[in-house]
């Protein structure tokens, strides 16, 4: 082997590793721990339903859950600290690496990799807090109590936050026996209803980190496709305008009115939120399908003229 090969190798062997992205990172476990959060507090006001129902003030539980949406949404907005480094690395990578389709392909599917883990964060999150169900009702009914007293969400929430208080959700907290859970027929909910729910999840989890991986599949419309997360989010937003949210408002209306009882609005609680974690789940299966749809809208948008 001549001196000219070997330095050919070793300059391959170099820019290989130079090139190789890393799997796990600081930035990856964050943006993991914030959707853990964000996507667990959608499974958490899920109680306030239930919580509404057993005080019978639906809309001032109906107040506390949108306090929980708002709560979760401030969070996401910290998942672009973690997320947006991970995407301009395998970006700036993809880019120089145009011409070298072995090395592309493997930045493409590690930051895929890296985003399938922070949406199956996503999930263990919708997991956790569906086993603290319990404990979720117990302060929406609390926070019910305090805000009647006071007349102000600030002041029932720090009263939630007390020692006691909190001592007090604990205690409430409880894994469901087997009996209560075969007690769950999910034949009192309407099929549509569990159906639109898996739907809804599945599309809302990986709308974000579909247009962030669309961006690097094709680098020439990157910032184009990285602005397109609507493009899936928007078919979720219009199957839980039209099929979850105005058939679990009705079913919980119709508890408030004593045509249901409070165990079918406990049963539709607990299908919603098992609903919801197979659709975060399945969510996985059609993540790259969703990619290469904003990948595809993106090309379009760029070769449309007005």
């Amino acid at each position: 082997m001549t001196t000219h090969n070997v330095v050919a190798i070793a300059k391959t062997v170099k820019t290989v590793v130079d090139v190789t992205p890393h799997l796990w990172s600081g930035r990856l476990l964050g943006a993991m721990l914030i959707t853990f959060i964000t996507q667990g507090v959608t499974i958490g006001a899920y109680a306030a339903r239930l919580a509404g129902v057993q005080t019978l003030r639906i809309a001032t539980s109906i107040s506390l859950y949108n306090l929980f949406m708002v709560v979760g949404r401030l969070a996401a907005l910290f998942t672009v600290f973690f997320i947006g480094p991970l995407s301009d690395d395998a970006g700036n990578a993809t880019t120089k690496l145009v011409g070298d389709p072995a090395a592309l392909a493997v930045w493409q599917h590690v930051f895929e990799w890296q985003l399938r883990w922070i949406v199956f964060g996503g999930t263990l999150g919708m997991i956790a807090c569906a086993l603290f169900l319990p404990m979720f009702t117990y302060l929406f009914r609390r926070g019910v109590k305090s805000f009647e007293r006071r007349g102000s969400i600030p002041h029932a929430v720090a009263q939630l936050l007390r020692v006691k208080n909190v001592a007090d959700a604990l205690r409430a907290q409880h894994l469901p026996s087997l009996h209560q859970l075969r007690s769950f027929d999910w034949r009192l909910v309407p099929r549509r209803l569990l159906i639109a729910n898996v739907l809804v999840t599945a599309v809302y989890s990986i709308g974000v980190p579909a247009a962030f991986l669309a961006s690097v599949l094709d680098p020439h419309v990157a910032r184009t496709a990285s602005n397109l997360s609507g493009v899936i989010n928007g078919t979720g937003t219009i199957l839980f305008t039209l099929f979850v949210d105005p058939t679990s408002s009705m079913i919980t209306d119709q508890a408030i009115h004593g045509q249901r009882t409070v165990e079918e609005v406990r049963t539709m609680v607990f299908y919603l939120s098992l609903t919801a974690i197979v659709g975060s789940l399945l969510s996985q299966l059609i993540f790259v399908p969703a990619a290469q749809v904003i990948e595809y809208v993106a090309r379009f948008a760029n070769v449309v003229h007005f």
